[in-house]
């Protein structure tokens, strides 16, 4: 087994933007009249928009109709876009620029698979856009994860094969659209929250290629 290239989720994973998410969801939600925890926001990771403000409608037990639905979403984005715009590289997640440039230097190509509309202008705002060789964002695809065109629209486009990517993800959504584009998986987080990964890690700091080899090669 040879592992030709990596896909990676951004949020959570490169950079933490999920507090941004977290923050515009819970305005949101007290608009509402109701409360969301982080705790429950876990059930967001790695999730569409649209599908984000159903789940949260969900929790909150809130029935309302299509165009109010629809201003709701754009008015989460637009919080969560006034928050990101002062993102800076010091943003970047540790270990992940070391990480990335292993990788380069050893020959394996680089994507992004992310569920977020907004991922190509974080990559700009935090200086990563040119080390991945394709960028596959929610302006890409028409189905959410779990589903598992994200990742492989990033394995066409970097021409490589399912079986021959791995792919880092921190949420279960994540986790099952790497499993259903029969794709390998590292969970980035808590083993509880990543089930059906194959190994689990905390961060990036002590990844490396060494380790990846002894892993999968």
């Amino acid at each position: 087994m040879k592992i030709k290239a990596c896909l990676f989720d951004l949020d959570g994973v490169i950079v933490d933007t999920a507090r941004y998410h977290y923050i515009a969801w819970k305005n949101i939600a007290n608009e509402l009249g109701f409360d969301f925890s982080e705790a429950q926001n876990e059930r967001l990771k790695g999730v569409s928009r649209m599908d984000s403000l159903d789940i949260l409608l969900e929790i909150g037990q809130q029935k309302i109709e299509l165009a109010q639905k629809n201003e709701l979403a754009e008015r989460k984005n637009n919080l969560y876009l006034s928050y990101i715009q002062n993102m800076t590289p010091e943003e970047i997640l540790p270990g992940v620029i070391a990480f990335l440039d292993e990788l380069h230097d050893k020959g394996i190509l680089i994507g992004l698979g992310s569920a977020s509309k907004n991922a190509l202008s974080i990559l700009n705002l935090i200086h990563l856009t040119a080390k991945f060789n394709a960028v596959i964002d929610g302006n890409k695809v028409s189905k959410a994860k779990p589903d598992p065109e994200v990742f492989l629209n990033g394995a066409n486009e970097l021409g490589v094969k399912p079986q021959h990517c791995l792919v880092f993800e921190d949420a279960q959504a994540g986790v099952d659209a790497a499993r259903n584009a029969g794709m390998h998986v590292i969970g980035i987080g808590q083993a509880e929250n990543l089930k059906n990964a194959e190994f689990v890690i905390p961060g990036f700091e002590d990844m490396n290629f060494n380790r990846l080899r002894s892993l999968y090669f």
